[in-house]
């Protein structure tokens, strides 16, 4: 067995995390960057030192899983899953939304933002989760930098923003509607009956196995006529073999 494969079994082991599933020539290069900077001398060696120190585990899984994010990230995105499928999903009753992987939190703000300026009639509810608990602490607290929230219109940044000196705090009109849990996408179960949901920029890390996986997954997860909304490098081929029809550019129905 090479040490790259040995190191993939053994960090299965350790985390329910099946690197095998993530597009090879990425991770090793990710991972190669941080043992090589721990001065380990290749794979076999590193997997028994993570196995022996769970600081060394926890900072891999932030380097295994790269937490980018900002707000309104790919603005007129979000401008058309506001004008344009949100009266899609106005069905009368509470709104089910998941924002899957969502890193650091600015996702599901942002979500949340423009549905409390939609102001569904019977209100909202975000389920945002994400692997790596380090980046959901940070969600949960809910202060950012000023660089995240260069998308951000100034009408927004004081409608939901309390400013501090260097930073933004999300006001707790808009955290209440998020619950934060850790998830694997690839290992456990999902939730259904969801409006919409939002997985962006994540399925680019993935085999295309894994991808045509975690699309059906999806899939099932949408009540009918609910919609999945990707990244904006993550087009779907073929997406009617997941019971999906596309409805604009990155927004998909469930048919």
């Amino acid at each position: 067995m090479n040490d790259y494969k040995y190191f993939v079994e053994k960090w299965k082991e350790l985390t329910n995390i099946n690197l095998a599933l993530y597009k090879e020539a990425q991770m090793k290069r990710r991972l190669t960057s941080l043992y090589e900077k721990k001065g380990y001398r290749h794979f076999r060696e590193f997997a028994k030192a993570v196995a022996e120190d769970t600081l060394l585990l926890n900072e891999t899984l932030d380097r295994m899983t790269i937490n980018v994010s900002e707000f309104y990230r790919n603005y007129k995105r979000w401008a058309v899953l506001e004008e344009k499928m949100l009266p899609m999903l106005q069905s009368g009753k509470m709104l089910k939304v998941w924002s899957a992987a969502c890193s650091t939190g600015e996702d599901p703000y942002t979500l949340a933002m423009i549905l409390e300026k939609a102001k569904p009639v019977s209100g909202y509810q975000i389920i945002a989760t994400d692997i790596d608990a380090k980046a959901l602490q940070t969600a949960i607290k809910g202060e950012y930098q000023k660089r995240s929230l260069q998308e951000v219109p100034e009408s927004i940044k004081r409608e939901f923003f309390e400013k501090n000196e260097d930073t933004y705090v999300v006001k707790e009109c808009i955290k209440k509607h998020i619950t934060f849990k850790t998830h694997n996408l690839l290992a456990d179960l999902y939730e259904n009956e969801f409006d919409l949901i939002v997985c962006r920029n994540v399925f680019i890390y993935f085999t295309e196995a894994a991808k045509e996986t975690l699309y059906q997954k999806m899939s099932d997860s949408l009540l009918n006529k609910g919609i999945l909304f990707v990244g904006s490098t993550e087009q779907i081929f073929h997406p009617e073999k997941y019971g999906l029809e596309s409805v604009d550019t990155f927004f998909y129905q469930k048919s």
